[in-house]
């Protein structure tokens, strides 16, 4: 789901993403209730529910899930579109718009982590999903993604998806020409921490002076920066309160200077994650590792292509833990369908469709008992050289510490990265860059 986790990380207005998707039958999750009680039942007429996700690669990985949802629910088809891979700047404030107009948006949209603050202030805008017997799924959840769908009114108006978990991917061929190990178990060993990824960093460079170590500063301050909330409170750029605390939280000011020591030691390539720039270095080797929240290893294959199945693999994170990404899927109150939105969404998030996404595109599941299932928990990944992709992001996300996202957060995130973005290719001197951080991200939080 693209976004913060799949779409453009940068942007002059951020907002949320959306996606829904339907999956095959035989799930274990109740189905909705027709009303506050009352079983679900197939609509007299043929009725289509338009799915609208975001995002590159693989995205929200639900191909799968919606073939297999329409051929056994033939009277409720689902019209699956991903309308972008840009999520900040394009996804998010079109759907915006759609909500406000009262028309636009699908009948099932998703929302990346963090625009959830900026929806659940907005009750106004989606069903209850309550309504539809959903309320009984709570127990299938960690209690932060549950809770994080219950909007300010205390309705319950969105179900997670995914979660991110944390990773670290890395060119296999690249490490060998750089004289590195390239199993991943001695990989992981490299950097037990981000010091000493940076110092595997300086080898790289040494060896292989032409090619980025790292793609650029998006994913890598992305990945520092979700270890750092969890040290700090469960914080990034706001507290509890909403205050802005972008100046103020040293988890904030430590990922930028680490993101500061990489560029000026010459040790990214300089990309702007989610462009054609960035696509082609992943496609031709132009950088060797990069933070991979489970979802990017569905950006990662999809956009590589065959070509460099087995050039990738996947090691631990610097650190071991974190959490980038996650989404949660819910029915606009415009929806002409809203009893059979919830049906579908009712069966993605539930363990039979998000196993469905892990399987397409490497999405870790936030259901539990999807967690649980052997498809996932064994599950190896045979684009990533047989990585046992279940169990590393299964550690991931034992370890990592929820994050609270206030209701501007992604409007401050995608000022504050394109600083940061601007400073790691040299259109704002490094000395100005976090004056110039703090500043924008001061204006976007208005």
């Amino acid at each position: 789901m693209n976004n913060t986790r799949r779409g453009r990380l940068l942007a002059a207005v951020a907002v949320g993403a959306l996606a829904l998707s339907a999956a095959a039958c035989g799930s274990d999750e109740p189905a909705p209730a027709a009303g506050a009680s009352g079983a679900a039942s197939a609509p007299a007429e043929k009725v289509e529910i338009t799915l609208q996700t975001f995002g590159g690669g693989e995205n929200f990985a639900y191909d799968d899930a919606v073939a297999a949802w329409n051929a056994s629910h033939p009277n409720i088809q689902v019209k699956y579109v991903n309308l972008t891979d840009r999520f900040e700047d394009t996804y998010l404030p079109q759907v915006l718009q759609w909500l406000e107009a009262g028309s636009g948006a699908g009948d099932v949209i998703a929302m990346d982590e963090g625009a959830m603050g900026l929806m659940s202030a907005r009750p106004q805008y989606f069903a209850d999903l309550s309504q539809y017997g959903l309320d009984s799924r709570k127990a299938d959840f960690p209690e932060y993604k549950w809770n994080t769908g219950v909007n300010k009114d205390g309705k319950l108006y969105a179900l997670g998806t995914d979660i991110g978990g944390m990773a670290m991917c890395y060119r296999t061929d690249l490490f060998k020409q750089a004289g590195l190990p390239t199993s991943r178990d001695e990989v992981s060993a490299l950097w037990p921490d981000w010091n000493a990824y940076l110092e595997t960093g300086k080898k790289f460079k040494a060896a292989l002076p032409k090619v980025g170590f790292v793609d650029g500063a998006n994913t890598v301050y992305n990945s520092v920066l979700a270890q750092e909330a969890g040290k700090n409170g469960g914080q990034v750029y706001f507290d509890q309160n909403q205050t802005l605390i972008v100046d103020k939280n040293p988890g904030v000011k430590a990922a930028f200077d680490y993101v500061q020591t990489l560029s000026t030691a010459g040790l990214t390539a300089k990309l702007r994650s989610w462009t054609e720039e960035w696509n082609t270095a992943m496609q031709k080797g132009g950088f060797a590792t990069m933070g991979c929240p489970s979802w990017m290893l569905g950006v990662i294959s999809g956009t590589s292509g065959d070509a460099n199945k087995g050039n990738w693999d996947v090691a631990a994170v610097p650190g071991a833990s974190g959490n980038w990404g996650g989404s949660w899927l819910m029915v606009p109150s415009q929806s002409k369908h809203p009893k059979e939105a919830a049906e579908v969404l009712n069966y993605l998030t539930g363990k039979d469709g998000q196993v469905a996404a892990f399987k397409e595109g490497g999405n870790f599941p936030s259901s539990l008992p999807a967690q649980q299932d052997p498809a996932v928990a064994d599950a190896k990944n045979a684009y990533f050289n047989d990585a046992p992709s279940g169990p590393i992001f299964a550690a991931s996300v034992a370890q990592l510490s929820p994050v609270f996202f206030g209701e501007k957060h992604a409007q401050v995130k995608a000022a504050v990265e394109e600083v940061l973005v601007g400073a790691d290719q040299g259109s704002v001197k490094w000395a100005d860059a976090w004056t110039r951080f703090v500043e924008e991200g001061v204006k976007a939080a208005g």
